[in-house]
């Protein structure tokens, strides 16, 4: 099985079939998947259960821009979050626009 480990979408080249039980909880019914595989897979709190022609997909719940507002004030606090081109450039005729 290869893994991106750069995001959370997980790419299978070999397929595992593994048999687990279907456990009572409560009034309903679940499975359980073993620390090894929550740990592999990056499962948390959350997942995404996507039904699909006659399969069940779960994948770890993905949070995008995860960590964006510590890395921007970090790029801030360093000096490094200036504009790499200017906003206007020297041809451009901005009466145009208003």
């Amino acid at each position: 099985m290869d893994i991106l480990p750069e995001c959370n979408n997980f790419v299978i080249t070999n397929f595992s079939n593994m048999e687990v039980s279907v456990i009572q909880i409560g009034n309903s019914k679940g499975i359980r998947f073993s620390k090894t595989l929550l740990e592999r897979y990056n499962i948390k709190d959350t997942v995404e259960m996507i039904l699909e022609k006659g399969q069940i997909i779960i994948r770890p719940k993905s949070v995008p821009r995860k960590g964006w507002e510590a890395a921007f004030k970090a790029m801030h606090a360093a000096g490094d979050d200036k504009a790499l081109i200017p906003d206007v450039f020297d041809d451009e005729n901005i009466e145009e626009w208003i």
